[in-house]
């Protein structure tokens, strides 16, 4: 995997915290990360020694600095919120603590010199309030992937695709994408997959390329298909309720605030230079309320199930009854013509009777539940 000049110095900083985790597997880490274990080790032991100065090809910043007066301090919070204007008095707070500083105030005394300066508005403070949400307890058990809708640049509309760890808030995919369709996520996902390895689930919503709103109980597509022969349980939101991707919706309010509010892009690579900057913001400098006021990075660590070059094959339990779908999606059980999605042409598919409950089936797709059978019923049900 080739690493883009234009972030290198970001990627580089990623994979330190991701080595320094308790337990990472370093040689995996450079594997996914396409770097030698010799360069890895160069890179930690100047990080040992120098921090992020000695991650750079010419370090400009002094090791030490002195102790900073009230007045400096001061200057300090209302430079960083120049830099991210829509970073209130605890984020500020604590990434002012993250970089080092001692002695600060406390985050109410932080809010009130943005408020002196008039960098922060009664209608602001009206409108953030706090919002706790249920969380994975751990990295990788839940992925959330959507698009971020789109915009115009100047030469080419944009599809920001965008996908959120649970647990730790991690952003892996901010991309400035030209279509929304099935290429596209497919190799984004890849790309991801063979850095951050492979999440238990993920979750989306019932749009295309990875659900059907006209069949929302049926939601499998090419693209499902594969991440579920990957062994990825798919999920999708309830109909008409985008909370239940929630956090990715936030991840969206916080996008279009920070970046596509202040920002017109020339074209899709302007948009993508923008979005990698910020992404490494969001990741690792950027106080998440959500999780303690820590950054999700703190949080993250890969997944310890790597991606396969080749697909496994599709297997089924002994006992199942294994059938081929054929033409729109149409396979018969017992004398009933039973539709599934089209995507399942020519694919085998296993019908397995639900112990205890005669005349009821659950049909599998891989190791995947799409389906249950009710022969005493006159429909089928997700």
């Amino acid at each position: 995997m080739t690493w883009n000049t234009a972030n290198t110095m970001d990627l580089r900083l990623e994979f330190i915290h991701l080595a320094l985790q308790e337990g990472a597997n370093r040689r995996e880490l450079c594997r996914r990360f396409g770097i030698s274990p010799k360069t890895a080790y160069k890179w930690l032991e100047r990080y040992a020694v120098q921090g992020e100065e000695g991650l750079q090809d010419r370090s400009r910043r002094p090791h030490h600095s002195p102790n900073h007066s009230s007045d400096h301090l001061e200057k300090l919070v209302v430079d960083l919120r120049h830099a991210h204007p829509c970073w209130g008095g605890r984020k500020i707070r604590q990434r002012l603590e993250d970089l080092g500083q001692n002695e600060l105030p406390h985050a109410a005394t932080v809010t009130h010199i943005l408020r002196r300066h008039g960098l922060i508005t009664p209608e602001a403070s009206e409108q953030h309030t706090p919002w706790k949400r249920f969380e994975h307890e751990e990295p990788n058990a839940l992925w959330q992937i959507d698009f971020k809708g789109n915009f115009e640049t100047l030469h080419a509309t944009c599809y920001p695709l965008t996908l959120l760890d649970d647990h730790s808030r991690f952003n892996l995919i901010l991309a400035a994408c030209a279509r929304p369709n099935h290429d596209t996520v497919q190799a984004a996902l890849t790309t991801t997959f063979e850095r951050y390895g492979l999440p238990r689930r993920i979750n989306a919503d019932n749009g295309p390329p990875w659900g059907s709103p006209k069949q929302p109980t049926q939601s499998i597509t090419k693209l499902t298909m594969w991440l579920i022969r990957l062994g990825i349980q798919v999920s999708h939101s309830q109909p008409a309720h985008p909370q239940t991707n929630g956090k990715i919706e936030r991840f969206h309010r916080t996008l279009k605030a920070e970046v596509l509010n202040s920002n017109h892009f020339n074209d899709l690579p302007a948009a993508q230079i923008a979005f990698d900057r910020w992404r490494h913001i969001y990741n690792m400098e950027r106080p998440h309320e959500g999780i303690q006021l820590r950054t999700p990075m703190t949080r993250y660590r890969p997944s310890p199930f790597t991606f396969p070059r080749i697909l496994p094959p599709v297997e089924y339990l002994p006992g199942d009854v294994v059938i081929k779908v054929g033409w729109e999606g149409m396979f018969k059980f017992q004398n009933r013509p039973i539709k599934v999605s089209s995507a399942l042409r020519n694919e085998l598919i296993a019908i397995r009777p639900i112990v205890g409950m005669d005349g009821v089936f659950n049909v599998f797709y891989c190791r995947q539940k799409i389906l249950k059978i009710d022969l005493r019923a006159a429909t089928n049900s997700a």
